[in-house]
């Protein structure tokens, strides 16, 4: 071995860093002034440019929220795979369903760009759809290992742990009146797609 170290790229380095900074201040403009606010000109404020200058970085401003919309999913599909392990496959769901439940209460604006259509035009990008899909699978995977398998049972699930999100973000933020709930709605969902019993505990 040569015992060289390899050459960084400190433009890239760089030029990661200020679109990191540029996201970070987008998120600290939209969780104070809300989602669909978000505008160039304030934002090239906060970090110290031209708002032109910010489309080195990021094409549009839609692309800004691209980044933030993969950013979240990469988050929560994080959360989600990073679960204390358990050999009871009913627990597994109930410890996701938690978890996902906690990481949409404690931000709701994250929670609105994930799961809301709240801005005007915005679609986000096959890229940045990606960890969507995954967190997606990472659900239907959980109830497969419950023995539930009918196709209908996965848009229940996520209309249930989904819908309990944004009962709670939209009536009563930072409270627990829907949170509490979801270990009863877990309960009458198994009750209308039973764990089959050769897979249960």
């Amino acid at each position: 071995m040569s015992g060289k170290l390899p050459v960084r790229d400190r433009r890239a380095e760089r030029h990661a860093a200020t679109r990191r900074e540029i996201l970070d201040a987008a998120w600290e403009l939209v969780r104070t002034d809300g989602l669909a606010s978000l505008a160039m000109r304030n934002l090239g404020q906060r970090v110290g440019m031209r708002a032109q200058s910010l489309y080195a970085y990021f094409p549009s401003k839609h692309a800004i929220y691209d980044a933030m919309f993969a950013d979240s999913n990469r988050q929560l599909l994080d959360r989600l795979t990073n679960l204390p392990p358990s050999d009871d496959p009913i627990d597994r769901l109930r410890r996701q369903a938690r978890r996902f439940l906690d990481f949409c209460i404690e931000d709701p604006v994250r929670y609105q760009l994930l799961f809301q259509r709240t801005i005007p035009g915005f679609e986000p990008s096959a890229e940045s759809y990606a960890p969507a899909l995954d967190v997606l699978d990472h659900s239907r995977q959980a109830l497969r290992d419950c023995g539930i398998d009918e196709s209908r049972a996965l848009d229940t699930w996520t209309a249930l742990t989904a819908g309990l999100a944004a009962q709670q973000n939209s009536n009563e933020p930072g409270g627990d009146r829907w949170v509490r709930l979801l270990d009863e709605v877990i309960d009458m969902f198994l009750v209308r797609y039973p764990p089959t019993e050769s897979r249960r505990p």
